[in-house]
C-alpha cells in the first residue's frame, strides 16, 4: 500500500507511471523527483523498498505544490481574476473558453451539452 500526498497510487504499475496518479505530477516532473530521489523509474511500485518510498515521499511534500494545495492555488487565482473583472475572469465567470478559442462550432466541453433552438417543424393538426 504506497501512499504519496495523500493519494493511493497503484503498485502493479511502474513507479514513474504511478506518480503521475498524483494531481500536478506528470511525466517530466516524476522523472525529475526519481532522479532526485536515485531510484529506478523502471521498477514496479510494489518492489520499492520502504526507504525509496520515503525518499520520493519526502520529495513530493517538500518541494512541490500537488494535490490540495495546488487545487487551492488555482481556485485562488481564478477567483482574484473574476474579482479584479478582468477578460478571463469574465471567461471563467460565464463557463466559455478563456485562451482565445472560437465558440461558435466546438467548445462543446466547456459549453455542455448541444441545445436545440427554433425548429421548423409543423405541429400536428386537430381534426
Amino acid at each position: 500500500m504506497a501512499r504519496i500526498a495523500g493519494v493511493q497510487i497503484p503498485v502493479e504499475k511502474k513507479v514513474n507511471v504511478a506518480l503521475t496518479y498524483v494531481y500536478g505530477v506528470g511525466p517530466t516532473l516524476s522523472k525529475k523527483i526519481l532522479e532526485q530521489a536515485k531510484v529506478d523509474g523502471d521498477i514496479r511500485v510494489k518492489d520499492l523498498t520502504n526507504q525509496q518510498l520515503d525518499a520520493i515521499r519526502n520529495i513530493v511534500d517538500g518541494g512541490y505544490n500537488v494535490e490540495g494545495n495546488l487545487r487551492q492555488q488555482i481556485s485562488n487565482n481564478i477567483k482574484r481574476l473574476k474579482e479584479i473583472g478582468s477578460y478571463r475572469g469574465e471567461r471563467h465567470s460565464k463557463r466559455l473558453p478563456a485562451r482565445g478559442q472560437r465558440t461558435k462550432t466546438n467548445a462543446r466541453t466547456k459549453r455542455g451539452k448541444r441545445v436545440t433552438v427554433g425548429t421548423n417543424k409543423p405541429k400536428p393538426q386537430k381534426t
